[in-house]
């Protein structure tokens, strides 16, 4: 049996998946859920719930929207243990995708970070923008 595909989507992608659901990034979030396993980690996690919180956000969903989304992803994910620390990126807040992705095994980051995809290939793992991920077979 062919194990599940591992995903890391990052912040900004879960953001736009929750923001616009005919969006781009909302179809790569569904092809990642749809093809595999999302990954997480408790830095993942927590740049979440603080973007969650944001007051810009207030007028586009409710605080309750946006908690049962964090809840949802939370319990849909495989929550990984970082034992191997990363210092990759010009912006050291993007570091802790690279690390999960590392950490778990995952076949591709999924981004719009800039900072993350000019690291494409990082140790071997694609870092793909949603539109690249949607493309692939």
């Amino acid at each position: 049996m062919i194990p599940p595909r591992r995903w890391v989507v990052d912040t900004n992608v879960l953001i736009g998946r929750l923001l616009a659901p005919d969006s781009t990034a909302a179809r790569a979030v569904q092809k990642a859920l749809s093809s595999g396993d999302l990954l997480v980690s408790d830095a993942t996690l927590q740049e979440l719930a603080e973007v969650l919180t944001r007051p810009k956000f207030d007028k586009y969903l409710s605080a309750q929207e946006r908690r049962e989304f964090f809840q949802l992803l939370s319990r849909v994910a495989i929550r990984i243990e970082i034992l191997r620390s990363i210092k990759a990126c010009r912006d050291p807040k993007d570091d802790k995708f690279l690390e999960l992705a590392v950490n778990g095994k995952a076949d591709a980051v999924i981004t719009g970070d800039e900072d993350l995809l000019i690291q494409h290939p990082f140790l071997g793992i694609p870092i793909l923008s949603p539109r690249t991920f949607l493309d692939l077979e």
